[in-house]
């Protein structure tokens, strides 16, 4: 006997439905069995009711590339705080911003929202939009001559998603985007 496929998702997503029944807990700011089972209650109904869609692919952080790219964001993160704080501390600065677009290897919803928010989270540069049918980011920045004119942009966006597919992604979408995962690998290329 098998299950329907609504009700074999259902049942995929307990750890969601009892991070609800915590989550409905603590709102209540009270630990009692009958919140806890409200909760619980709630939880179900909530992931029955309103399921979420399976993620069609697998995520394989590995831990070297993924220290490289938090490194990286937090090198960036402090210096470009300071810039951006100097700047606005200097009475004589007229920003000159831009809109860049920024065309990604890889369009895969995660990778495109890591590498968006990552960029968003940099001071100076924020995404106003993002197209995921195209893998278009478009990156509002502060100061264009500060960040070295829009092909720097480009290429330091890219530079930024290379790191997170490195970090996260399987061998065939660092192959489809071009990026070789070892070095003996980018010498065979």
């Amino acid at each position: 006997m098998t299950l329907h496929p609504r009700r074999r998702g259902f049942f995929r997503q307990w750890p969601t439905a009892l991070w609800l029944a915590v989550v409905w807990t603590l709102l209540w700011g009270d630990l009692t069995v009958g919140n806890v089972l409200a909760g619980v209650v709630v939880g179900f109904v909530v992931t029955y009711a309103f399921p979420l869609p399976a993620i069609g692919f697998r995520v394989r952080v590995r831990p070297w590339p993924f220290l490289v790219l938090a490194g990286y964001f937090l090198s960036e993160l402090t210096v470009a705080s300071f810039q951006v704080a100097g700047q606005a501390l200097n009475p004589r600065f007229t920003p000159r911003g831009a809109v860049i677009g920024v065309k990604l290897r890889n369009p895969a919803d995660l990778y495109l929202t890591i590498t968006a928010e990552l960029s968003s989270l940099v001071p100076g540069s924020l995404v106003i939009e993002a197209h995921r049918l195209t893998g278009m980011l478009y990156l509002h920045v502060l100061d264009l001559e500060a960040h070295g004119g829009a092909d720097k942009v480009r290429q330091h966006t890219l530079d930024l998603e290379a790191r997170v597919l490195r970090a996260m992604a399987s061998d065939d979408e660092l192959a489809r985007a071009g990026l070789a995962r070892h070095p003996r690998q980018e010498a065979s290329a």
